[in-house]
């Protein structure tokens, strides 16, 4: 576990105080629904489009990016790659007809187009992706920074929530624009100070482009993959084409991003925010994995942990497979050694030669990091095996009166160890990489900056989906459904209130959550599984027009269905699944209709 020094405690306190101070002081008494969910219409460009580059960069796109970048290289950057080209499409076509109708949510256009229960569906699934995505961007710096520092998750969870629900319930959409400003500031002059700082900790005599060389050379500056391969999650074709359309989904469907922009003061401002964007956010996302390709090149001249869970490490170091770890430590203490004298032999000549043995030495290197975490995982999991059998043995002896309280007792018993071990199991360390590098060899001070930029990430994303959350709960589903009409004093009130409540949901979720493979493919996930179908129904309702409300509606339940069957199947990688499903609406929908058509022609026939 590590510890904070009294300097970084005050930068951190100091400025995540002001970012909230600020945003709740600039933004307060909104007395219409026009000032609370589109911040009055007085949001200018560059605002918008750092608003929009804040709402995805949570915590997650550094502590998973980084991560990332370290584990396999830059090739993770081509997931952008179809990001551009979904902002030109949003700017010709979704902006205008947003714009022309002066919606405050982008599923009033659905009714308008096709009918009310289209609406509330397509809202549905927004509030089931949404809500859990906000609870995962709460939880993912919070289960880190509990794991590295020694901080209670749950209390971590409840303090980065109420602080963002703190200036959202308070200002609305204008608080969380305002914040995310100041936010991307500290984002910004935390990442560039690292890798200042990163840079004067590799050797001096090894120059940028030669520590670019030494991670080359070890697999990690493979940007482009031209393959078809399905089986290879990022490529050029799956940025571009499954990229495109998940971009199109996230930045012209999700209310998180799209609340961004209808706060601008024209339609002009909101198409030059997002192509900002557009332009920002490719570069943003690969310098990050610079970042990250940086602190891979510094443990090439320094010692690297096998892994980077210290609580980890010490679980398997007082199990019975404490030798074999060690073991494998001394195994890779002679291959860093190793690895070290050609990188620094590297940096002297080009030789391809020493190219090769890097390369091949970081693979016996992945293959021990992979036999650390098999290792972990047996002593994580023999620790609880005892408990599990004998509980399991005293619910067997007690299975003949299962409604006893010692039975009810027992089982909740075996419940919360699942739970504990569950949360115990963490082997896969990459999201821990930047926090652990930061905390453990930058100055001081720095580091209270760096785990500013952390939770201030989590705070901008989160704040944006519960204001999100908020808004689609009261304007497409409360305010819409209630049968008399309600004034502007209340409608503000009940967004506040909606507010409130998503953000202890999203608190909740966090609190609950279990950390995946990868936090940001995660998050990306979630996002796959319901983005390509909400994307269809938009195509359908913009380019479509034969198609009606019943068919729409129909064909978004079936290919929800299917889409979720395909994802736990494995049909395919994740990014497609945003194409699978906005392509399958698309078709379910005209074959419905067309069958509908049909149907009515035979029976007006037979009338006759």
């Amino acid at each position: 576990m590590q510890t904070l020094d009294w300097i970084d405690w005050i930068v951190l306190l100091v400025t995540l105080l002001t970012i909230v101070g600020y945003g709740t002081w600039k933004t307060r008494g909104s007395k219409s629904v026009q000032d609370y969910v589109k911040g009055g219409n007085t949001t200018k460009w560059w605002t918008i489009g750092l608003s929009v580059m804040a709402t995805q960069a949570s915590a997650i796109t550094f502590l998973s990016t980084t991560g990332q970048a370290f584990s396999d290289g830059m090739g993770f950057v081509q997931f952008y790659f179809g990001l551009p080209i979904a902002m030109v499409i949003i700017c010709l076509v979704f902006i205008p007809l947003y714009h022309r109708l002066k919606v405050y949510t982008a599923y009033e256009f659905l009714e308008n187009r096709f009918d009310l229960k289209t609406r509330s569906l397509t809202a549905i699934l927004f509030l089931i992706q949404r809500g859990l995505a906000a609870g995962i961007t709460i939880f993912a710096p919070a289960i880190i920074l509990s794991v590295v520092l020694g901080w209670n998750i749950t209390y971590l969870n409840i303090v980065i929530g109420i602080l963002v629900i703190i200036y959202t319930v308070s200002g609305g959409t204008k608080a969380v624009t305002v914040t995310q400003k100041q936010q991307m500031f500290v984002i910004f002059a935390g990442m560039l100070a690292a890798l200042f700082i990163i840079l004067n900790l590799i050797p001096d005599d090894v120059s940028f482009t030669k520590a670019l060389d030494i991670a080359g050379a070890n697999g990690r500056m493979e940007v482009l993959d031209f393959s078809f391969d399905l089986e290879n999650r990022y490529t050029v074709w799956s940025g571009l084409i499954g990229g495109t359309f998940l971009a199109l989904a996230y930045f012209g469907t999700d209310q998180s991003q799209v609340q961004r922009y209808l706060s601008a003061r024209s339609m002009k401002e909101m198409q030059m925010g997002l192509i900002f964007n557009g332009l920002l956010k490719v570069p943003m996302q690969f310098f990050i994995l610079l970042v990250g390709i940086m602190v891979f090149v510094f443990y090439q001249f320094n010692p690297a942990p096998l892994n980077f869970i210290d609580s980890s490490t010490e679980k398997v170091l007082a199990s019975e497979y404490s030798q074999q770890y060690q073991n494998l430590q001394e195994k890779q203490n002679a291959l860093f050694n190793e690895k070290k004298t050609l990188s620094i032999e590297l940096s002297k000549k080009d030789d391809d030669k020493l190219r090769q043995d890097l390369f091949v030495l970081d693979s016996i290197e992945k293959t021990h990091r992979s036999e650390s975490k098999y290792l972990i995982k047996r002593a994580i999991d023999s620790s609880y095996a005892n408990n599990y059998d004998r509980l399991n043995e005293e619910l067997r002896q007690l299975s003949g009166d299962k409604n006893s309280d010692t039975y009810k007792q027992k089982e909740a018993e075996l419940v919360t160890l699942y739970q504990e071990s569950a949360k115990d199991t963490q082997t896969n360390d990459r999201d821990y990489m930047f926090i652990t590098f930061i905390l453990k060899n930058l100055p001081k001070g720095l580091i209270g900056l760096l785990l500013a930029v952390i939770l201030s990430a989590a705070m901008s994303s989160t704040a944006s989906e519960i204001n999100a959350l908020a808004t689609i709960t009261s304007i497409d589903l409360y305010g819409r459904n209630l049968k008399e009409d309600k004034d502007e004093k209340h409608m503000v009130n009940a967004t506040k209130i909606f507010t409130l409540v998503w953000g202890i949901i999203a608190i909740i979720i966090a609190c609950f959550a279990n950390l995946a493979e990868n936090l940001i493919q995660l998050v990306n996930i979630i996002g796959s599984i319901f983005y390509g179908n909400v994307l269809g129904i938009f195509l359908l309702a913009f380019f479509f027009k034969f198609i009606k409300a019943n068919a729409v509606f129909t064909a978004a339940l079936i290919t929800q269905v299917v889409v979720v069957y395909g994802w736990w199947n494995d049909w395919m990688p994740y990014l497609w699944l945003n194409l699978f499903g906005c392509i399958l609406v698309i078709l379910i929908a005209i074959l419905i209709q067309l069958f509908n058509r049909n149907h009515v022609k035979t029976d007006f026939k037979e009338s006759h």
